[in-house]
Order: structure tokens, then sequence, then C-alpha cells
């Protein structure tokens, strides 16, 4: 059968035999190259890159520190009202109890014989049966000064508790603060040394232009973001943003001179007498949902799957943040960074 003929053997010579080769070194070309990328080292990353990564690990550290020290202040505020309440749930007491040691004073001294034999010896039985209606009623006081004691005890011991409970998150705040200035310092710390071992160009693409520059760089939009903001609250919060350009970034500040990323848009809507939170992660909470096609001037801007950082939108794809310790109060792309949700505040 033809399928079982053996072919003809032909001599490898020529240019059979040069395209063999030809085919072999490539083969061995190929599979080289593929071999020599499986085992290459891994290509060095961008200069900036490890600063950036250290700069927002201290921004997740900051918010943290920045939500135990609210939770710290406001546990200290209830500690301090809890105390001010106990001091004058005691002098009630006071009070109450000399009540009780007069009706008791009053009582030991009237007392000695039975009212019966009191009334038969009594001179004016008349004026001693009005006394012992008196001392009747002295006693049903007793009673109820007794009552009152009783009850304010309770209070004290109630308030006392609370405030033991408020002691103990106090501790367990400051030991958080404590546990977060720590990330946040070595950090920091470690960043600064990533960029003193830049070149001034490598610098420069992190740290980005002086405070003279951001103020010119959002200069230019500002008349256009206020025009598009959808009320005077946002409109005032974006202008006050505007205002701080070219501010330094000092982490857990809110101004007026200095900011974090919370800090700031914070700051800017307290000057529109809008109350936010502290935090980035219940900023986000603060007003409605929008998405980003919806964005309008005066909406908080939120990044990175921790919701690590936020900035308040200005128009136009773009935003005023305060970035990180190496770059002031600026202007800047909102898809610089990786968006993860945006706030409607007003």
């Amino acid at each position: 059968m033809a399928a079982h003929r053996r072919s003809r053997q032909r001599p490898v010579g020529g240019t059979t035999a040069r395209a063999a080769v030809t085919v072999v070194l490539a083969g061995t070309a190929t599979a080289a190259g593929f071999d020599g990328a499986a085992h290459a080292a891994p290509r060095p990353a961008p200069a900036g890159a490890d600063v950036d990564r250290l700069y927002r690990e201290a921004e997740v550290a900051t918010e943290k520190y920045n939500g135990a020290k609210e939770e710290a202040d406001s546990a200290r505020e209830r500690l301090r009202d809890l105390q001010d309440e106990t001091a004058r749930a005691q002098a009630r007491l006071n009070k109450a109890r000399e009540a009780l040691g007069a009706v008791a004073a009053a009582q030991y001294r009237a007392g000695g014989l039975d009212p019966a034999l009191r009334l038969m010896l009594s001179d004016d039985p008349d004026a001693y049966l009005d006394g012992a209606a008196l001392a009747e009623r002295a006693g049903s006081r007793h009673h109820a000064e007794l009552g009152r004691v009783r009850a304010q005890l309770r209070e004290i011991e109630k308030l006392r508790g609370a405030a033991r409970v408020e002691v103990k998150t106090l501790t367990t705040r400051r030991a958080e603060l404590g546990r977060h200035k720590r990330t946040i310092t070595e950090k920091l710390s470690a960043a600064r040394q990533a960029l003193s071992r830049m070149s001034p160009e490598e610098r420069a693409g992190i740290t980005g232009g002086t405070g003279r520059a951001a103020r010119s760089a959002g200069g230019t939009a500002r008349d256009t973001a206020l025009s598009q903001a959808p009320n005077a609250r946002a409109a005032q919060a974006v202008a006050y943003a505007h205002q701080k350009l070219g501010s330094p970034y000092v982490w857990g500040a809110t101004g007026p001179d200095a900011f974090d990323c919370s800090g700031l848009v914070l700051a800017a809507y307290r000057s529109a007498g809008v109350s936010l939170p502290r935090t980035t992660y219940a900023q986000i909470d603060a007003g409605r949902r929008v998405s980003r096609s919806e964005l309008l001037p005066g909406d908080l801007v939120f990044f990175y799957s921790g919701i690590s950082h936020v900035g308040l939108y200005i128009g136009n794809g773009q935003m005023i943040h305060a970035p990180n310790p190496s770059a002031p109060v600026r202007v800047a792309p909102v898809d610089q960074m990786p968006f993860a949700g945006a706030t409607r505040v007003v």
C-alpha cells in the first residue's frame, strides 16, 4: 500500500541542510529566550513606586489614627459629662442625707413614751393630738427622704459604672493612637529615606510643583467649578479648597494652615456650615452616593479599596486634594489613583 511505502532517503546537504540548521538554530534561540524569561531577574520597580506605597500605608494608618482620636475625644467628653453628673448627684445625695438626719434627730428627741400614755398625762390633749399628727407626717417624710437617698445612691453607682466603661474605652483608644502613630512615623521616615536616595528628577515626579505652581494651576478652573456647583454650600467648599492650594500636608491636621486628605474636605465643608465625620471611611457615608459620570463640583471622591484617600471634585475630571507630606495641597486628575466611589454631601 502507498501508505506503508518507505519514503526514499535523501542525503542531507546543500540548501536542505542549511534550512534544517536554520530551523534548529531558530528553535534553539526561541527556547533559550523563553527559558531566559522564566529565570530572568524581575524588573526593578519604578523609582517612586516604593515611596508611593509607603505614603499610602502611612495614609491608611493616618485615617485609623484620626478615627481612634475621634473616638477617644468622644469618650473623654462623655466621661467628663458623667463626672459632672456624678458630682451633681452627690450634692443631691448629701442634701437628702442632711434632711434625713434632721428628721431622725427630731424623732429621737420626741420619742420615749408610749403615745397612749403621753395622751393620758398631757395637760392639753388637743395640743398633743396635733403634735402626734405632726410626728406621723414627719415619719412619712422620713420614709420619703430614705427612698430618695436610696434612689440617689443607685443613680450614683450607675453613673460610676458608666464612667468606668468610658475610662476603659479611653484607655483602649489611647493605646490605638500610640500604635497608629508609630506606624505613621515609621512609614514616613522610610519614605523620606527613599526620597533622599532618588535623583532630583525622580523626586520632582513625586513631589510635583511648589505651592505657587499649585495655586496657579488651580486658579484657572476656579470660576468654572463655582458656576457648576449644585448649591451655595458646595460652591463655598470648593472656594475654600482653592484658597488652600499650596498648603502643606500634615497628618492629623484639619487646617487652617495644614491638612491631611480627610482634614482638607472636613475643613472645606466646615467653612460652608456643614459638619463632616473625621475619617475617609466615615465621610463616604456622609451623603448620597453618586457615580463617576454624575460628579459635580463639591462632591467627595474616594480612592483605593480601603477608602484611604479623599479629594474634593472641582469639575472637568479634576480634584483638589492633600496628597502626602512631600506634596502640597494641589489640583490633580481624578484618574490619578484607583477610584473607589463618590459622595454628594449637600
